[in-house]
């Protein structure tokens, strides 16, 4: 009997042993199989997740931010325990003691789903398992990917700490509204950081893991506050917790920005503007936009916010001010139905999502409005973020009559407005802003806005270092993100002549240098081109200093014929302007595209001497982990680091740019410049308080109106014009149009920058000469047409010959002396003498009067 027994038991325990054998051997044989063709967990230890890359502006205040993922990685070690306990308690509690898997968590699932029939089937993940779900395998709920998982999940243990496991789940995680990691999920839900979350708000972000979507702050409210108190229950029962801390944040409310309690952290950034897109813009071709978009660039920008502001408004207004000159009324062309305007609420969330500009500022915020009622002279508007008065809001007749509405349907021009319903009609969604009083700001009405159809462009930088300190490439960024700036191919036109000056310069002619201002006729294959100067007048022997200064055609065409185009466009490409300069001689007048950027950056050049510079959005880049890996001031500090560096002295910069202008024929070119400013073609609209220098350029048919200035520290420029070229009106000048710009740009520029006289290369020798002849003059010689000249020191300029490009000066026109009008001067040896319209050219520069 006893044999039996043993025999029985025995039987029973080789059966027993048999099949736990053959169960370990199946699930072994079961995990070696899915276990050789996985992913390799390892290169997670080097793993960067895609991260925000941000920009700065030069107070170091965040100005734009881009991403693919809205993520901010944060190292382990500073993100606070609390938040780490709140998410170990809601997904993992057993983390710091398990192995990868937790078979008590796996049992409690299995149990759990028994007893439910199937119907509570909750996960058995840890957070390593979900690391290895995140990073190397799919999220599909099948066993196959389970075992996969468990695999993974033990051989990441054995290669990374705990807390290296945690760092990388905390910042990869998905927590809903496009934030990953819980540092981006604090900033969205509460705008604070982690340090400063409260335990029911970590508790709260620790909720989100489970279904983001499910758990919104505002619309599963009821959903959230239980799950959230779970989680701190959960985190009092892990000793994370004293029961007083539990009791206050299970009573505390849930605040978040998604229910209005904490402002958006993206209301303290600035609206998106040209600036910071144009560096995305350029940095994605730099870095490629996958490296840009998630590389966590810090991006320090040369961005002057104060300088950008008036930037922005010196071009809207221009903009503006032509517009309502032309007094056609377009609106915004978007409507409302009236069945969306029964309510309050209703007109408001319907004007809401009507895609209109909301970024534009021009002496007061421009808001979106919807017309509500057309009364007999009067209509009644809603206003976007304008509470309603009692008598409501109103836009009154004498608003109106500015204008004729273009008819879009018809394609035509209505009559003058004499009522607000000659232009308004219930629907219409307009734009409004304050009219307030010059003398105390007082309200007085709300007036009617529009975007211009007219754009332009504004872009101004430093002289010596290239830093673009503003640039506004159009009225409105939401209206229109196309940057006029840097995008926009135009003519430049009289803009472009300082090149062809300067390559004349550099080429052994003056200042002085008589060029015959005459009629030309060139043959071409499209037939014989007549050029003519603005004026339709002819003004015979001229110096090069007045062609510029009154920036005559005819006189730029003879000088490029002469010296030659190829001459002409080396110095273009040199300086930038262009890539490959076509040669026909039109291109002399600024006839071939380039762009504003180009334009400027080029003219910085003139301004400082002569030595390239090259412009620039960025001063630094910096990647995630704090390497500068791009810095644009390359100069060397000799002695920065040097302690002993006398009180009131500054360390010695040494600069090696290149020299593309020989620095004499900078400052004649700078000082022929100012001529333009101080009495040429730009003297009635630029008026600073210290030297300045410039051209305009005016296209034909003024389809393009320009200009371009600078002083000793600041280069700017403005181009105007239709986007689909088109001419401006005969009353459109660089001059009337752009002057005004520059003008109130620059003088805010001047009050912060400074300015001062141009420097004077050692190799100058000045000579006075009379402007409108070109004749020497003595030292002593003063009036209006004196103008002392630099000539370069061991060159003895010739007096008097005349070029004419290889054309001779025809008959049978009409020449015309300098202003018309006789003019008294003193000679050398103090006598008076008069010189005008009667004086002829052989007179001036035989030298016999003087």
């Amino acid at each position: 009997m006893l044999r039996f027994i043993m025999s029985f038991f025995g039987g029973i325990f080789s059966l027993v042993t048999l099949g736990v054998g053959m169960v370990a051997l199946s699930i072994g044989a079961i995990f070696w199989m899915y276990g050789r063709d996985l992913p390799s967990h390892e290169s997670l230890a080097q793993y960067t997740p895609p991260t925000i890359s941000r920009i700065y502006s030069v107070e170091g205040r965040i100005i734009d931010e881009f991403a693919q993922e809205r993520r901010l990685f944060t190292p382990a070690n500073e993100i606070p325990d609390m938040v780490k306990q709140a998410f170990i308690s809601a997904e993992d509690k057993n983390f710091y003691e398990h192995q990868g898997y937790d078979p008590r968590g796996i049992a409690a699932a299995a149990v759990d789903a028994v007893r439910s029939r199937g119907q509570d089937i909750r996960g058995a993940s840890t957070i390593t398992q979900q690391v290895m779900k995140n990073f190397l395998l799919s999220g599909d709920r099948r066993a196959e990917r389970k075992i996969k998982e468990i695999i993974l999940a033990t051989r990441l243990e054995e290669t990374l700490s705990k807390d290296k496991i945690l760092e990388l789940y905390l910042n990869e995680i998905f927590l809903g509204q496009n934030s990953y990691g819980v540092t981006a999920a604090a900033q969205t839900y509460f705008n604070k950081s982690l340090s400063e979350l409260a335990p029911e708000e970590a508790a709260f972000l620790a909720s989100l893991p489970k279904a983001p979507s499910d758990y919104h702050p505002v619309r599963n409210h009821d959903r959230v506050m239980a799950r959230r108190n779970f989680v701190l229950k959960e985190m009092f029962e892990n000793g994370y917790l004293t029961e007083d801390e539990m009791t206050r944040a299970l009573n505390a409310p849930l605040r978040t920005v998604q229910s209005g309690d904490f402002e958006p952290f993206q209301a303290s950034l600035p609206p998106r503007d040209y600036f910071t897109d144009e560096i995305r813009r350029q940095l994605s071709e730099d870095f490629g936009e996958g490296e840009f978009f998630s590389g966590g660039f810090s991006v320090r920008a040369t961005l002057d916010p104060e300088m950008q502001v008036e930037a922005a408004e010196a071009l809207r207004r221009a903009l503006e001010s032509y517009d309502r000159s032309r007094g056609i009324w377009r609106g915004t062309g978007e409507r409302i139905d009236a069945d969306q305007l029964g309510s309050e609420a209703e007109w408001r969330a319907a004007l809401r999502d009507v895609r209109v500009a909301r970024d534009i500022d021009l002496e007061h915020p421009w808001h979106p409005a919807v017309v509500l009622e057309v009364g007999a002279n009067d209509a009644r508007i809603g206003i976007e973020g304008v509470d309603e008065d009692e008598d409501g809001h109103w836009i009154p007749a004498a608003d109106v009559q500015w204008a004729r509405k273009w008819n879009r349907e018809e394609e035509r021009l209505e009559g003058r407005a004499s009522v607000a319903g000659d232009l308004l009609e219930v629907g219409d969604v307009v734009f409004v802003r304050e009219m307030t009083s010059d003398s105390d700001g007082s309200f007085i009405r709300w007036t009617l806005r529009q975007v211009p159809v007219v754009e332009g462009a504004f872009m101004a930088m430093d002289v010596n270092t290239g830093r673009v300190i503003a640039m506004q490439g159009g009225f409105s960024y939401q209206h229109s993100v196309f940057n006029r700036a840097t995008q926009a191919q135009r003519q430049p036109g009289s803009s472009f002549k300082p090149f062809v000056y300067a390559s004349a310069l550099d080429s052994g002619y003056s200042p002085a240098t008589i060029v015959v201002d005459a009629p030309i006729e060139i043959n071409t294959p499209q037939g014989v081109w007549r050029p003519k100067n603005a004026s339709n007048q002819y003004y015979g022997p001229t110096p090069l200093r007045t062609g510029i200064e009154q920036s005559r055609n005819l006189m730029t065409i003879r000088l490029a014929q002469e010296i030659g185009m190829s001459t002409v466009a080396r110095y273009a490409e040199r300086f930038g302007v262009y890539d490959n300069m076509g040669l026909e001689l039109a291109n002399a007048l600024g006839a071939d595209e380039t762009t504003l950027y180009k334009m400027v950056a080029a003219y910085a050049m003139f301004a400082n001497g002569g030595e390239r510079v090259e412009p620039t959005l960025v001063d630094r880049i910096q990647d995630r982990y704090g390497n500068t890996v791009y810095r644009h001031d390359r100069r060397d500090c000799v002695n920065c680091a040097d302690p002993n560096v006398a009180p009131g002295s500054s360390p010695r910069i040494v600069s090696d740019r290149e020299r593309i202008m020989d620095p004499v024929t900078a400052y004649q070119l700078t000082s022929m410049m100012r001529g333009v400013v101080e009495r040429g073609t730009a003297s009635g609209a630029i008026d600073l308080p210290v030297p300045t220098a410039g051209k305009t350029g005016t296209t034909n048919d003024a389809k393009d109106v320009w200009f371009v200035g600078f002083t000793s520290n600041v280069v700017a420029g403005c181009y105007i014009g239709y986007d689909q070229p088109r001419t401006l009106g005969e009353s459109a000048f660089g001059s009337t149009l752009c002057g005004p710009v520059f003008q109130s740009f620059m003088q805010k520029a001047v009050a912060k920058y400074g300015g001062g006289e141009f420097r004077v290369p050692e190799e100058c020798q000045f000579i006075n000469i009379d402007r409108f002849s070109g004749a020497r003059l003595g030292e002593g010689a003063s009036g209006s047409n004196v103008v002392s000249e630099c000539f370069r020191s061991g060159e003895e300029p010739i007096f008097g010959i005349q070029m004419d490009g290889g054309w001779a000066m025809g008959s049978g026109f009409d020449i015309i002396q300098p202003d018309g009008r006789a003019r008294e001067v003193t000679t050398s040896t103090g006598r008076k003498a008069v010189v005008g319209p009667k004086a002829s050219f052989g007179t001036l520069s035989s030298g016999g009067l003087y």
